[in-house]
């Protein structure tokens, strides 16, 4: 392990607490203030707002800094398809998944070739011998049709550094964008990248001290007596297993439960420290950009859902992961701005909502999955199969292109009938009927149903009909061990997520309206001076300077 990673690389098995801040005391920024050398981006997969409030006052490191800064507690994912891809896709471009062209983490395309028709959002499907799941496909950013702030970045002056680190492939890939220095994601093996590209020497040595870590058996953490509450056992499957008394145990080799815990976040900060290092970014003549994605929030909010011991375990790690990355970052000296937000937000597990006060949680109808709906229709009408495409239970839903115009009318006829019959849906909406409707330029928190929706709509992409599920009904059917929850709703608990800004003199303020995660790119590039088509995105300038004076240049 190298010396920055060992810096940084810091869960240990005895537990984790809440972290102590330590950052200096530095000048006030001013609209005067010089661009910051270095730009951090951060995103937080399955971070909610809810989250943020609950464990906010628990908050003493990382996470208590950020929360010293320009606070927006009612960030939104503004979008309909709540999904880490699209998420993910909005913070650094500027734009709607309507306009970056990733409208759910995987869509179909009847189309191509290959004989599966499902597309994964950070893929390359015209590669030969790949398919979309199974880690067969081949990571591409082509989908993204829109350039992201390290694309400008590049453009505006070509020897600016952007660096791109992330627990999941698609947080790397659509927020690093098509330019990127060093893009790279966790694995079982430690990091990757693109097909064909050679990790430079430092992130070879961070993959390999990643890997071993994997392979090392890690004991049980100690919960903090601010976890206790937390600490109870909730029923899942038929087979007596529970979830919300882990502590975050595992085997040696284990990668998921190496993923739902802090030390995968550590794993990526421990990376982007040591690349930031070797690179020395931020000490250049211009201003550099480092992205990190987080993804074990989400895992944990998958594995076990949100408001067991785990989650606050993770809370808690998470902060101190952040609070040691940033004193790393305070001792260079530089001169560094953060932004922190989510790729979504997140739904606890319906089981635990029902004995928490919310007896009409549940679970989806197994009767609404998408492919057993379509044949059934399909041997109602005479019609061919598949009839029905879709990669769940709401969602983006693709009728066969090789129905005759009357054959179309007819299944549409009865898909509709059906699903608007059923107690678990809140509406169906035609592609015909988003096509025709603009995007909202209201502020998020007033959108219609059909404003979130069309925010996720493309033409060539998305599909001919959209399931909308009631609130609260968690598209999973079944609960079992390894996924409980999950988020991709239009409802507000899965598109609130925070957005903090911080940078050292930065004066803290809170703004509790709400904004969009589409206000990230903007509002970072009138911090260094980036020209931005306003027409060519989505999103506004966020002013950072509390008073008269005014980051938005």
């Amino acid at each position: 392990m190298t010396t920055a990673l060992a810096a940084v690389f810091c869960v240990t098995t005895a537990g984790v607490g809440f972290a102590q801040d330590t950052s200096p005391p530095t000048a006030k920024v001013t609209a005067a203030t010089p661009p910051p050398k270095l730009i951090v981006m951060i995103a937080v997969d399955q971070f909610s707002a809810d989250l943020f409030a609950e464990y906010r006052s628990k908050f003493t490191g990382g996470l208590a800094r950020l929360a010293s800064g320009a606070v927006f507690p009612s960030g939104y994912q503004s979008h309909g398809a709540t999904e880490t891809c699209p998420g993910h896709s909005t913070i650094l471009t500027g734009s709607h998944p309507a306009r970056s062209g990733i409208i759910a983490n995987n869509y179909f395309d009847l189309s191509i070739a290959r004989e599966d028709k499902r597309v994964y959002c950070a893929e390359d499907e015209t590669v030969a011998g790949t398919a979309s799941g199974g880690g067969k496909y081949a990571p591409s950013v082509k989908h993204l049709l829109v350039p992201t702030l390290g694309d400008l970045m590049k453009a505006r002056d070509p020897k600016s550094q952007v660096v791109s680190v992330a627990g999941k492939d698609r947080a790397a890939v659509m927020m690093g964008g098509h330019q990127a220095d060093e893009l790279m994601w966790l694995v079982p093996t430690g990091l990757t990248s693109y097909r064909g590209t050679t990790l430079s020497p430092t992130a070879q040595q961070a993959s390999a001290a990643i890997a071993a870590a994997i392979a090392q058996p890690r004991a049980g953490l100690t919960l903090p007596a601010d976890c206790a509450a937390h600490d109870i056992a909730i029923p899942v499957g038929d087979k007596g297993a529970t979830v919300g008394t882990g502590r975050m145990a595992r085997d040696g080799g284990d990668f998921r439960k190496f993923m739902a815990s802090p030390e995968a976040d550590g794993a990526v900060l421990a990376t982007a420290a040591a690349l930031r290092q070797v690179r020395k970014m931020g000490e250049g003549s211009g201003t550099d950009l480092l992205i990190v994605g987080l993804s074990a929030t989400d895992y944990v909010g998958h594995g076990v859902g949100t408001e067991g011991s785990e989650m606050c375990l993770q809370m808690a790690g998470l902060d101190r992961e952040l609070g040691d990355f940033f004193a790393r970052l305070d001792a260079t000296g530089i001169d560094y701005a953060v932004a922190l937000t989510a790729d979504h937000g997140g739904h606890d597990m319906p089981e635990r909502n029902r004995q928490n006060a919310w007896p009409a949680a549940e679970r989806v109808d197994p009767a609404l999955d998408a492919d057993k709906l379509g044949q059934a229709v399909a041997e109602k009408l005479g019609l061919p199969q598949p009839l029905l495409y879709s990669d769940g239970p709401f969602g983006d839903m693709y009728l066969a292109k090789t129905l005759t115009p009357a054959q179309r009318k007819a299944s549409t006829t009865e898909l509709l009938a059906r699903w608007r019959a059923h107690p678990q849906i809140e509406a169906v909406v035609t592609g015909e009927e988003l096509a025709a409707q603009p995007v909202s330029k209201r502020a998020p928190d007033v959108w219609s149903l059909k404003d979130k929706l069309r925010a996720s709509y493309n033409p060539a992409r998305s599909g001919d009909f959209i399931v909308v599920l009631k609130p609260r009904v968690t598209p999973i059917p079944e609960s079992g061990l390894g996924y409980v929850a999950t988020h991709g709703s239009v409802w507000d608990y899965d598109r609130r997520v925070p957005m903090l800004f911080w940078r050292k003199g930065l004066a803290g303020f809170e703004q509790p309206n709400a904004v969009m995660t589409v206000d990230i790119l903007p509002t970072l590039a009138s911090l260094i001076g980036v020209p931005i088509d306003a027409d060519k995105i989505d999103g506004r300038c966020l002013d950072l300077l509390s008073g008269p004076e005014s980051s938005c240049r």
